[in-house]
C-alpha cells in the first residue's frame, strides 16, 4: 500500500516532467542559429538570379537584397537555398527554410496553409512571344489556340488557362498549357517552338527579352489582382510574421526596395 500510495503521489510529477515542452519561438531559434534560410527559385530576374561573380556563382536580386536586410535587423547572417519554385511552400512547412522570398503572391489558396508578410512589390503579369510572332500574337484573344507556357506551382498558371484558354477550373489540366519548374526552361523551349508564348511578371519578362533578342514582351498585360509580393512564413510564427513586417516597414519608408529594383536591372547585365 506504501509503494501504492507513493506511485500515486509521483505521477502527477513524473507527468510534469515528461510534458510537451514549450515551443522555441522561431525568431529565438534564428538568433541561436546565427543564421536566416531564405528559400528561392533563382530563375528570377530581377527578384533572383545566378551571375558570374570573380568566377564564382551568385545568387542576385531585390528580393536577396530584401532577406539581407531581414537578416540584418535579426543580428543573423543569411543563407539562401535555390530550389524549384513548385518546392518552396513544402520546404517552408518542413522546416527546411525559414522564410520563402521568391516573388510570390499571396493567394487565398496560398494563405489557408501559409502566413504571409505585408506586400513589399507590385507588378502586372506580361507575355514573352518569339519576336517573328509579334503581330501575330498582338492580343490576348491571338493565344487562344496557341501553346501557353508558365512557371509550375506559379499564379501564371491561372492566368494561362483562366484568362487566356477561357477555363473556369485551373485546377484542371489544359493540353495548351505547358508547366515547367524553371522559366530558364521555358523560354528555351519557346525559342525552339515548342510553345508560342510564356506567361511571366512584366518586369521578369523584360528581363528575359532584354538577354535574348529574338524574343518581345506582348503589348498587353493582366493587372496583378493578388496584390502583389509578399514573403511566406510558416503558420503560426506570430513573432517571426511581426520581424519580417517591420523590416519590410523600415524599407518601405525609405523607398530602399525601389532601389535594391535598380541594383538588381543593373545587375542583370551579366545574364
Amino acid at each position: 500500500m506504501k509503494r501504492f500510495a507513493w506511485l500515486l503521489l509521483a505521477l502527477p510529477l513524473l507527468g510534469a516532467c515528461s510534458g510537451p515542452a514549450k515551443k522555441a519561438d522561431a525568431v529565438d531559434a534564428i538568433k541561436k542559429a546565427g543564421k536566416l534560410v531564405i528559400g528561392t527559385s533563382a530563375d528570377f530576374p530581377p527578384y533572383e538570379f545566378h551571375i558570374q561573380d570573380n568566377g564564382a556563382d551568385k545568387i542576385v536580386g531585390f528580393d536577396i537584397a530584401v532577406g539581407q536586410e531581414i537578416a540584418k535587423d535579426l543580428g543573423v547572417t543569411l543563407e539562401i537555398k535555390d530550389m524549384k519554385f513548385d518546392g518552396l511552400l513544402a520546404a517552408l512547412d518542413s522546416g527546411n527554410v525559414d522564410l520563402v522570398l521568391a516573388g510570390m503572391s499571396p493567394t487565398d489558396e496560398r494563405k489557408k496553409s501559409t502566413d504571409f508578410s505585408e506586400i513589399y512589390y507590385r507588378a502586372d503579369q506580361g507575355v514573352i512571344v518569339r519576336a517573328a510572332d509579334k503581330d501575330k500574337y498582338a492580343t490576348i484573344e491571338s493565344l487562344k489556340d496557341a501553346m501557353i507556357g508558365a512557371q509550375k506551382g506559379a499564379i501564371q498558371v491561372g492566368i494561362a488557362k483562366k484568362q487566356i484558354k477561357g477555363m473556369k477550373d485551373d485546377t484542371q489540366d489544359n493540353a495548351q498549357v505547358k508547366e515547367l519548374p524553371k522559366l530558364g526552361d521555358l523560354v528555351l523551349s519557346l525559342k525552339n517552338k515548342n510553345i508560342d508564348a510564356i506567361v511571366v511578371e512584366t518586369a521578369v519578362a523584360k528581363a528575359y527579352v532584354a538577354a535574348n533578342p529574338d524574343l518581345v514582351v506582348a503589348p498587353f498585360i493582366f493587372p496583378d489582382e493578388s496584390g502583389g509580393s509578399a514573403i511566406a512564413i510558416k503558420k503560426g510564427n506570430a513573432a517571426l510574421l511581426e520581424a519580417v513586417n517591420k523590416s519590410l516597414a523600415r524599407l518601405a519608408s525609405s523607398n530602399a526596395i525601389e532601389g535594391f529594383v535598380g541594383d538588381a536591372n543593373k545587375l542583370m547585365d551579366q545574364l
